[in-house]
């Protein structure tokens, strides 16, 4: 429980990776905020198992990509929650197309979601951070975002940048005693990507050192380290959990 008394928020926290993350956090004793879209059946499950686990837990309706919303959804965690401690970005979406047929919808809206949306709230974090002195920042990347892939311009540029936000915030935050970090998974099993071709779960497959795919709960344990007090040296880091796939 070395989590006790602290606040995280996470975005897109209702299924797949999020809620993962979510519930790993709870398990160290963190109250939980969870931001997506629109209540659903498994935010409420989510909300339920936190509960369960002995936390807090309330859920906040917001599209990451809306700047004055995120400013609202932060002062609202505070309000609800009584504190703001861990922020993590996993908020995502993919409109896969190769370059020269993607339109300019599916660009904007991508790097809205994924880009704009993990600055979004890390600005509105980083006020209260700097005001207490201390916090942890963890955004979802990607390794098509340290290495490219085919049919995802938008989504590589997108988790790219993230990168280079988590290395800049990590430098002007941590004078605050703010640890800023990167986890970029690879193939990791969820409904968005169990929709996605056979032909590329294969091939994905075939990348691997250790002969699986990923789980949610791969992402979520290196998630709630980079949370903890263990891991207070550790800031401006890429981690890779990808199964071996980038070697």
């Amino acid at each position: 429980m070395e989590l006790q008394g602290k606040v995280a928020l996470v975005t897109g926290g209702s299924r797949g990776i999020g809620a993962a993350i979510a519930l790993a956090l709870a398990r160290s004793g963190a109250d939980i905020a969870i931001c997506d879209l629109q209540p659903t059946p498994d935010a409420e499950g989510i909300l339920k198992a936190v509960t369960g686990l002995g936390g807090r837990a309330s859920f906040f309706p917001a599209d990451v990509s809306d700047f004055q919303r995120a400013q609202k959804v932060v002062a609202e965690v505070v309000a609800a929650l009584g504190r703001l401690d861990i922020l993590v970005n996993n908020a995502g979406i993919n409109l896969d197309r190769v370059s020269w047929k993607m339109s300019e919808e599916e660009w904007d809206r991508v790097l809205g979601v994924n880009l704009k949306g993990a600055f979004n709230y890390a600005r509105a974090a980083a006020l209260i951070f700097r005001g207490q002195q201390g916090g942890k920042i963890v955004n979802i990347s990607s390794v098509n975002g340290l290495r490219g892939q085919w049919g995802l311009a938008n989504y590589a540029a997108a988790k790219a940048g993230l990168i280079g936000l988590t290395k800049t915030l990590a430098r002007e935050l941590g004078s605050s005693h703010v640890n800023v970090n990167a986890v970029a998974p690879g193939y990791i099993r969820t409904k968005m990507t169990d929709a996605l071709p056979r032909q590329a779960k294969d091939d994905a497959l075939k990348e691997t050192v250790l002969g699986r795919l990923g789980t949610p709960e791969d992402v979520a344990h290196l998630v709630a380290f980079l949370c903890s007090e263990r891991a207070a040296y550790i800031t401006g880091e890429v981690i890779k959990v990808d199964g071996g796939q980038y070697i």
